[in-house]
């Protein structure tokens, strides 16, 4: 198989799909990776790093999408990269469709075989999304206590404070992967956290876990209510897989809160689940409404580009294993694991939450 790593283009992305490590396994497998030079500096990887580990160099993104059956990505393909595609070529990368309905159509329209890595499923597990959500809700914790700080907008508290002072409430929504490491951060850092999930049975897992400045709560509307007007930060985690996330902060609930607060949007690739949520970039990352301040970056591992690559790469290359080894069509026949994560194929939409988030035809392969 023929594979293709192209630079990343998305707004400050320094992740890249593949580490030298990584392409030393799919070399040694057999197959040919084309690495576009300068793909993985910001991660620390350099181009002498990739030949050394068996991968072809080549200059310019066109040359790596042209050469290549099967494109293997960190982010999703923005507008900039659509006339690069081929048609009937695979990808496998981060795609949310289901906030993103450009996109959609466009792999509809260029019969791209798309596997995304945030829908496949091995039991009840994301394990492709899981070490980006891991990141993501570390940094969410860190970012959360960072615009606290007067001069950034916040209220001027300390996360932790000191002796004889107050410590900052953070509520966490959702206590998934994202949820329980932003928890972690926030309980080391010394705040009080609550945590809510509507699953009784990860609520008892998250409180014989987390520390005893943690208190987990069952989510409900109410619950979120009563605990907005002495909340600091609220660092949004809830994930539908595949789907629209819901809005569980509504614009009219800002009103609760006081001056100053923080909003974390974790959730944002899929849409954002505070209604006032619209994607920012590590440039521009903030933005204030009411009072709050929004921190929404549609790429949050981007900023940890060394981490973030590397625990991809380890979550990934398995599944591109597979993929190089059979193809993007053989492989979804032979490797039923592969079923969860194809979202687009031959021109048909394969994945059944993004067509009911666009009100397109859903095909069952």
């Amino acid at each position: 198989m023929k594979i293709g790593v192209p630079k990343e283009v998305k707004t400050e992305e320094y992740r890249v799909a593949v580490t030298p490590s990584g392409v030393k396994e799919l070399v040694k497998n057999g197959h040919t990776v084309y690495v576009q030079t300068s793909a993985g500096e910001g991660s620390g990887f350099n181009d002498d790093d990739y030949s050394a580990a068996g991968a072809e160099l080549l200059e310019g993104a066109a040359a790596v999408f042209d050469a290549a059956e099967l494109i293997v990505k960190v982010k999703e393909p923005i507008a900039q990269e659509y006339p690069l595609f081929k048609e009937g070529q695979t990808l496998f990368t981060y795609l949310h469709l289901a906030a993103d309905e450009a996109q959609t159509k466009f792999l509809l329209e260029k019969k791209i075989k798309a596997y995304a890595y945030e829908t496949l499923k091995v039991d009840r597990r994301l394990p492709l999304l899981e070490p980006m959500s891991e990141v993501a809700g570390k940094m969410a914790a860190i970012m959360g206590g960072f615009y606290l700080g007067r001069y950034q907008g916040g209220r001027g508290i300390l996360p932790g404070g000191v002796v004889g002072t107050e410590k900052a409430n953070v509520l966490i929504l959702g206590g998934g992967v994202a949820g329980l490491s932003a928890a972690q951060v926030a309980a080391g850092m010394g705040a009080k956290v609550t945590i809510l999930d509507i699953n009784l049975a990860r609520l008892h897992y998250l409180n014989d876990v987390l520390p005893a400045n943690v208190s987990t709560l069952y989510s409900t509307t109410d619950a979120i209510e009563s605990l907005l007007p002495t909340t600091d930060v609220v660092i949004g985690t809830v994930l539908i897989p595949g789907a629209k996330a819901p809005k569980l902060i509504t614009k009219e609930m800002l009103s609760l809160m006081r001056e100053g607060s923080v909003l974390v949007d974790v959730s944002i690739d899929q849409g954002g689940c505070f209604e006032t949520s619209r994607a920012t970039t590590h440039t521009e990352p903030t933005y204030v409404v009411d009072g709050v301040v929004h921190y929404c970056v549609a790429n949050m591992p981007g900023a940890y580009p060394r981490t973030s690559t590397m625990a991809l790469t380890n979550a990934t290359l398995p599944y591109l294993l597979k993929l190089a080894e059979f193809g993007g069509e053989e492989a979804y026949a032979k490797f039923p694991l592969l079923h969860s994560a194809l979202n687009t194929y031959d021109g048909k939409l394969t994945n059944l939450a993004v067509a009911e988030a666009h009100g397109l035809d859903y095909c069952e392969l």
